[in-house]
C-alpha cells in the first residue's frame, strides 16, 4: 500500500505531465493485462480487471478531493473521464441535499464488465476518500437509491 507521501508525489508528478491521451506503446497487444504504473502514476487499463483499474480510479478520487471542486460530483465523472473511464457505465449522487446543503457524502461508480464496480466515496463525513472494488447490484448497478443523470 502506498504511503500518503509516495500518493502525493505520484499525483504532483502525474499535475506536472504532459496531458492528453495516452498512446499505447507497440507491445501493448502482447502484454498480459494487469496493473501499470508509469513514472506519472497508474494508467488504465482496457482490457484488466476492476482490480486493475483500482489504482488509478483512486489516484483520480485523491486528485480531484485534494481541489476546491472536491464536493462537485461532475469533477469526478469528469476527471474519470479524462483517465479513460466509460461515461456510459458510470453513477454519481447529487452534491446537494433536497434542502440545498452540500451533500455530508458523495458517491460515484464505473460499473466494470458484468460483476464488479469501481466504487468511490468522498465528502465531510467520509473523511479521507475512499475507493474499492465492489460487486454489482441486480441490473448492473454499482449504487444504491437516486442518481443523477450524467447528461453533459
Amino acid at each position: 500500500m502506498l504511503s500518503l507521501t509516495a500518493l502525493g508525489a505520484a499525483l504532483l508528478l502525474a499535475a506536472c505531465g504532459p496531458t492528453g491521451d495516452a498512446v499505447p506503446s507497440p507491445d501493448a497487444e502482447t502484454a498480459a493485462p494487469g496493473p501499470t504504473a508509469t513514472p506519472e502514476g497508474p494508467v488504465f487499463v482496457a482490457d484488466g480487471s476492476a482490480d486493475d483499474n483500482l489504482p488509478l480510479f483512486s489516484a483520480v478520487t485523491a486528485q480531484v478531493w485534494a481541489t476546491d471542486q472536491r464536493g462537485a460530483g461532475r469533477a469526478y465523472i469528469d476527471a474519470l473521464i479524462a483517465a479513460g473511464f466509460d461515461r456510459a457505465a458510470m453513477q454519481v449522487t447529487q452534491d446537494v441535499s433536497t434542502v440545498g446543503n452540500a451533500a455530508e457524502s458523495l458517491q460515484f461508480s464505473v460499473a466494470w464488465g458484468d460483476s464488479e464496480c469501481l466504487v468511490g466515496q468522498v465528502g465531510p463525513s467520509t473523511g479521507e476518500p475512499v475507493a474499492v472494488v465492489m460487486p454489482q447490484l441486480d441490473g448492473g448497478r454499482c449504487l444504491i437509491g437516486t442518481t443523477r443523470a450524467i447528461d453533459w
